[in-house]
């Protein structure tokens, strides 16, 4: 616990608040400025004397609930909770919360988008939302159901799902999915569903159970692939992702770099949807 950095911290905060911000009347005669230590205090839910030596460097080390507490009554965004959690001596808790309603600002994104696929998915690569172009380029993936949403079960379970990535890739791609996986698993948005994805591909994928021995862990969305379209065949693609402020859902935006056959087929893909390309 790094008791002279908490202070500082804990004192800016509550200076940084005004009575009006958490409900409480300002007063005609208020010499503080900012909230009072014993209003930060009842708001927290413990005693002004203990929360006025956590100012003054005189406190042990607060336990998590009470840390959750000051962090409420400060208003504290994630990132000053996180920082908050790291100065008193405890892992910040996830962030994560889980959510089948697509957050309203990745959803004002993706309606504007309309020249680049674009997508939301969970961490568990479930994907709640596609603009007409994503469709067209990878087919409705939000149609699955059970635990064939995550696209990290069908990669393992579903043979159509390797029909759109070139067999070479096959290795690294599913190494990445059982490392993505693992993140999902401990520190993911719905653990116990993570859970039960896990145990099925160990029972049913002897290819899973190879990969997830290699105990890697990853969060990254891969950066650039290859997908392949069924009738106009290899499309190279840049990933760029938007996530929202907890991380439980991830806006993909796929481009493609101008003048390359890629990119032109991408025009055309965006001008023809879902008519067949060939008789």
């Amino acid at each position: 616990m790094d008791k002279r950095e908490l202070a500082e911290f804990l004192r800016h905060r509550r200076e940084m608040l005004r009575p009006r911000d958490v409900g409480l009347v300002e007063g005609t005669r208020r010499r503080t400025q900012g909230l009072r230590r014993e209003e930060v205090a009842q708001l927290a839910g413990m005693s002004t004397d203990y929360y006025a030596r956590l100012e003054q460097q005189r406190a042990p080390q607060p336990s998590v609930q009470i840390t959750a507490a000051l962090a409420r009554a400060l208003r504290l965004t994630l990132d000053e909770r996180d920082h908050l959690f790291v100065l008193i001596g405890h892992n910040a808790p996830a962030r994560f919360h889980r959510s089948e309603q697509v957050s309203p600002t990745l959803m004002r994104v993706l309606d504007r988008l309309d020249d680049s696929p674009a997508m939301v998915q969970t961490d568990l690569f479930d994907t709640l939302a596609m603009n007409p172009l994503a469709v067209a380029l990878l087919g409705d993936q939000t149609r699955h159901t059970g635990l064939a949403r995550s696209g990290y079960y069908r990669w393992f379970m579903d043979p159509a799902e390797r029909l759109m990535v070139p067999e070479e890739t096959h290795e690294r791609h599913g190494r990445a999915q059982a490392a993505r996986l693992r993140a999902a698993l401990t520190a993911g948005s719905d653990t116990p569903r993570a859970a039960r994805i896990l145990a099925e591909l160990q029972e049913r994928s002897p290819e899973f159970v190879r990969m997830w021995e290699l105990q890697e862990v990853a969060q990254r969305y891969d950066d650039c692939k290859t997908i392949l379209h069924p009738e106009l065949g290899r499309i190279d693609v840049d990933a760029q992702v938007l996530f929202t402020e907890n991380r439980a859902q991830t806006l993909v935006v796929l481009t493609t770099r101008p003048g390359t056959e890629s990119h032109s087929k991408l025009e055309l893909l965006s001008v023809i949807g879902h008519q067949q390309v060939t008789p």
